[in-house]
């Protein structure tokens, strides 16, 4: 699987994406993430493509997204994580977790702290993103799907 930004040429891989009602209790479809990126020059839409399948989406949100959840300038917030209904279990999303500190450190040099925010709700997801170095902030916030938990996972900047 390779991460990838996302360009015109993926509005189709896009509409395809589905996700379950319980992935959709804790993310929002990637349909959903797109016109937000487009329209916010500081939000980036990022896919796991494998043999040309969408088969992971997430937003990475600069400045301003991160704010509520980081008071580092420095951080970048990983938004919408989520892996294609039909790919679900065949290791994409461990393997998207396991290329963004790279993916992040090449396309985003001055960035030295990924951040996300996970509904206390989603303990798949918070155990997963712990076994992959992300640590509990101890800060809380409230989002539109509940109570949510803030994680974070350093970088060391290249530039």
């Amino acid at each position: 699987m390779e991460l990838i930004r996302f360009q015109e040429q993926h509005v189709s891989l896009i509409d395809a994406y589905m996700l379950s009602e319980e992935q959709l209790r804790f993310t929002a479809q990637p349909s959903k993430s797109i016109p937000l990126c487009k329209a916010e020059p500081n939000r980036h839409a990022v896919l796991g493509i494998d043999n040309d399948r969408l088969v992971v989406y997430f937003a990475l949100h600069e400045q301003e997204g991160v704010q509520p959840y980081s008071e580092n300038p420095r951080a970048i917030l990983l938004r919408t994580l989520s892996t294609e209904y039909h790919e679900l279990g065949k290791g994409y999303g461990k393997a998207a977790l396991q290329q963004l500190p790279e993916f992040v450190q090449h396309q985003f040099p001055h960035i030295d702290e990924i951040v996300l925010a996970v509904n206390v709700a989603n303990e798949f997801a918070r155990e997963l993103y712990a076994k992959y170095g992300y640590q509990d902030t101890g800060r809380r916030v409230t989002g539109s799907k509940g109570m949510l938990i803030v994680m974070s996972y350093p970088l060391k900047v290249l530039t």
